[in-house]
């Protein structure tokens, strides 16, 4: 089993859409932050159980397509990083992760 680490900001950004979703609806919030940490937590035996995302090929970097979200993460021999969590239909800047992968 791998270790996963969260990067602060990507909790930042889970913490963000689940405020926005429980203006209208504060329990599909809490069942959406559930549905995200129970399925980041599947990496743990599963490293490289996401998909690499068309626009980052030939990158280290992966993904976790929760609808209505992704989560962006690189895998390593002894633990999983996860870097950023956004909205599937916002536009995606390589530059976020970036920023993030240290």
């Amino acid at each position: 089993m791998v270790e996963v680490i969260w990067a602060n900001p990507a909790l930042d950004d889970l913490n963000t859409i689940a405020e926005y979703i429980a203006l209208d609806n504060p329990e599909a919030a809490r069942r959406l932050v559930q549905k995200v940490f129970a399925r980041v937590e599947q990496l743990r035996r599963f490293p490289k159980l996401g998909s690499v995302p068309p626009e980052l090929a030939g990158l280290p970097y992966r993904q976790l397509v929760i609808s209505p979200c992704r989560v962006f993460y690189r895998a390593e021999k002894k633990r999983v990083m996860i870097l950023h969590v956004m909205r599937g239909e916002q536009l995606f800047r390589i530059g976020i992760l970036e920023k993030r992968d240290v």
